[in-house]
């Protein structure tokens, strides 16, 4: 069903009106490199990837592809197969192309500093925009649809498909930037079926299925080409019991396997782990009995994301007459978009603000906060760290951390747990209990689904470059054909012909990282993010000296400014031999100088002083000198 109205131009159901084809024939657009600037914009990968026998390449700074014939079709990824996160697939074929999914990923301050996400790469897309058919999205995770709001606007506001849930995020997240236009949304149902029409008429079907992931109304997808199917899975797992998926899943699964399908595209976040996955509903009988059985207050720390633990969550409380607390934007906004799509809708009295809990007996109290990464800002640090003005811990207290920890977030989960047990309470995580399943299926169930979709070609997809590998080791292990296998970067361009031939071109799209920096989005120049990353490590050094122009004398001792380098008062030394080697240094360059260039001066003596600094304190601070000539 659609809730909205389609767009006006763009791929649309052939139920809708649609505008008159095109008679321009399809050219792709060449985007201009630009030499002059070091950034990261067609920047070569700084490693090529190892060759074992799979089918990988080196990455080329090549973005404009041959035309595309009626029997290929071409699949490239432009983020997501990297990292995890900033997912987005394009699936090119001769009538257009359509999209999968538009994240974002969040990055540290040591890698980027000041940057607030990094998106897909879209230049390909904005150069043939005329060519976009549509916008699928797998379902309502940041790392699926974050992007779409910086994104959306740039490819030309096509037309987006999803099922309900996710559409209620999309819209919800779009109402924080006002300034963009209405998005086209269309909802469609469990394994329905979507049909584009192509500027010259011609249509392609896209079919949904339903796939197990810890949010409702998750979905992947099977595109119809010539010659086949190309199947992507989206993020998922399997419902299984000791290893035997449920017939519900033998279903979903057994009825792509009767299609011809000439590609699988699927997740490898957890293809490092071998056989099946904890099922979430070992997790939810854990948890329900630890909600049972609690003695005190419960404090449960999870991903705001995972909806369906935390309705789980909040139902056993309701059953067991307890009040739930919820603490953090993020899971306050998810419960109220399960209210609003009436998913979800907790009993009137249930859920009770932080400054009611006195009111209560512990026993009868279950907070859930988000925070369990040990974010500096999060509900739970705040309570932990006691700079929350309405909950303090106590000795009675019950937290459970149901969720993993993510890899690069040690040392902040281990002081958030340090900071709890200071108050002499109890913890339980998942290497204690079973608190929490991943949302994505270990390398057992991967082999499983594709074993029932029994495709041509497979591509792992979704994580870093060591879990696409150990995705497809697991495959290779199962007897699976290792040619058959394809292991792609961001911006490759694999094609497959007749639904047999496949390769990967020569020629590359871009995908050097677009980054959101406040008001600013698109790539970020290396120079930038390098002069953040010195700045925080090693401080600055500015110095501010007075030329006379006419002899390149000093008109007096240099100024200089420290900051993140030295304490001033207590370097005096260091600075008055810094200031007679500036002195000397620029009216020894400017001897004989006539007229004297001070852009020149200035280049010289950031390196002089850079490394008499580097020579006195093995530190490398940013040199600033400000030259001015009188």
């Amino acid at each position: 069903m659609n809730t909205d109205k389609p767009a006006p131009r763009r791929a649309r159901p052939t139920t809708r009106p649609h505008s008159k084809p095109s008679n321009k024939p399809h050219t792709h657009k060449r985007v201009p490199q630009k030499r002059a600037r070091r950034d990261l914009r067609f920047r070569p990968s700084p490693r090529p990837l190892r060759d074992s026998g799979m089918a990988v390449l080196k990455e080329t700074e090549i973005i404009t592809l041959p035309p595309i014939d009626s029997d290929t079709v071409r699949v490239i990824p432009l983020g997501g197969v990297e990292e995890v996160g900033r997912n987005m697939m394009a699936i090119e074929l001769p009538e257009g192309i359509i999209i999968s999914d538009a994240g974002f990923q969040f990055m540290s301050e040591e890698e980027a500093p000041g940057i607030d996400y990094v998106l897909p790469n879209t230049r390909y897309l904005e150069a043939n925009k005329d060519r976009i058919l549509a916008l699928f999205i797998t379902h309502g995770h940041l790392d699926h649809i974050g992007g779409i709001p910086y994104l959306i606007d740039r490819i030309g506001n096509p037309p987006i498909y999803t099922q309900f849930l996710t559409s209620l995020m999309i819209k919800k997240r779009h109402e924080e930037f006002p300034h963009l236009p209405e998005i086209n949304m269309n909802t469609v149902e469990v394994g329905g079926r979507v049909q584009l029409k192509s500027p010259e008429g011609t249509l392609v079907t896209v079919k949904t299925f339903p796939v197990t992931h810890s949010i409702p109304d998750s979905m992947g997808l099977s595109i119809a080409t010539k010659h086949g199917n190309v199947v992507i899975s989206g993020d998922l797992k399997l419902e299984h019991v000791d290893g035997e998926p449920t017939d519900e899943e033998k279903k979903v699964w057994g009825g792509l396997g009767k299609d011809n399908n000439i590609l699988f595209v699927a997740d490898s976040t957890n293809a490092e782990r071998s056989g099946f996955s904890i099922p979430e509903t070992k997790v939810y009988a854990t948890l329900a009995e630890i909600i049972t059985q609690a003695k005190g207050r419960l404090i449960i720390g999870l991903f705001a994301s995972n909806f369906h633990r935390m309705i789980h969550i909040i139902e056993t409380a309701e059953k067991l007459g307890k009040k739930i607390v919820v603490e953090g934007r993020s899971m306050k906004t998810n419960i109220e978009i399960a209210d609003r799509g009436e998913i979800f809708r907790a009993k009137p009295g249930t859920i009770i603000p932080a400054e009611q809990v006195s009111d209560y007996s512990p026993d009868k109290i279950v907070i859930i906060a988000t925070g369990a990464q040990g974010e500096e800002q999060a509900a739970l640090m705040r309570i932990a760290t006691g700079r929350h003005k309405s909950l303090r811990l106590t000795a009675r207290d019950t937290i459970v951390l149901s969720s993993s920890v993510i890899p690069g977030n040690e040392v902040s989960v281990q002081k958030l747990k340090d900071n709890m047990y200071r108050h002499d309470l109890t913890i339980v995580h998942y290497r204690s209990s079973e608190v929490h399943s991943t949302g994505h299926g270990n390398s057992g169930e991967l082999v499983w689904m594709r074993e029932q979709v029994k495709p041509n070609f497979t591509m792992p997809a979704y994580g870093f470059h060591s879990m696409l590998r150990s995705h497809a080791h697991a495959h290779i292990e199962s007897g699976y054909p290792k040619e058959n296998i394809v292991l792609t970067d961001n911006g490759m361009v694999v094609e497959i012909k007749n639904g047999t031939e496949m390769k990967i071109l020569k020629e590359r799209v871009p995908s050097g990282p677009m980054m959101v920096d406040g008001f600013s989005i698109g790539d970020m120049q290396e120079v930038v993010i390098r002069d953040r990353q010195s700045l925080a490590k090693d401080g600055m050094f500015v110095i501010i000296a007075t030329v006379n122009i006419r002899t390149g004398q000093l008109k007096k001792s240099p100024d200089i400014i420290s900051r993140g380098f030295v304490y001033l008062r207590e370097s005096q030394g260091l600075l008055s031999e810094t200031r007679l080697l500036i002195k000397k240094s620029i009216e020894d360059m400017t001897q004989g100088m006539n007229p004297i260039d001070l852009e020149y001066v200035k280049s010289n003596l950031t390196d002089t002083v850079e490394r008499y600094l580097l020579q006195k304190t093995s530190k490398r601070p940013m040199v600033i000198p400000v030259l001015i000539g009188v």
